[in-house]
């Protein structure tokens, strides 16, 4: 009946629009510049897309901007998200962090 409230992470993830976007706007550039820079755009995108859980890469982003290795910093790790995101469980942090560990 009663449970502990915990914050879920939500990830949007609109990589089909940006590739439209790009993919539209490089069939209209004029100049080898702006084409050669727009393809290296679209390829960031793809690249974007690489079938990691996007709730590991925000983890993996957190800890590298908390400066922390999850392998050799497990617990501070733990800490570290769930100060980046209150009301993060202890069980969904320690998941996280196991998962980026693996990554």
């Amino acid at each position: 009946m009663f449970s502990k409230k915990e914050a879920h992470l939500v990830v949007l993830n609109d990589l089909d629009e940006a590739r439209a976007a790009l993919q539209e706007a490089l069939r209209g550039a004029e100049g080898e510049e702006t084409a050669a820079g727009l393809r290296r755009a679209l390829d960031i995108v793809d690249g974007i897309g690489d079938g990691l859980d996007p709730r590991v890469r925000w983890a993996q982003q957190a800890l590298a901007e908390a400066k922390l290795d999850p392998k050799a910093q497990e617990v501070a790790s733990v800490k570290a998200l769930r100060d980046a995101l209150p009301g993060l469980s202890l069980v969904t942090a320690v998941e996280l962090v196991r998962k980026a560990q693996a990554a």
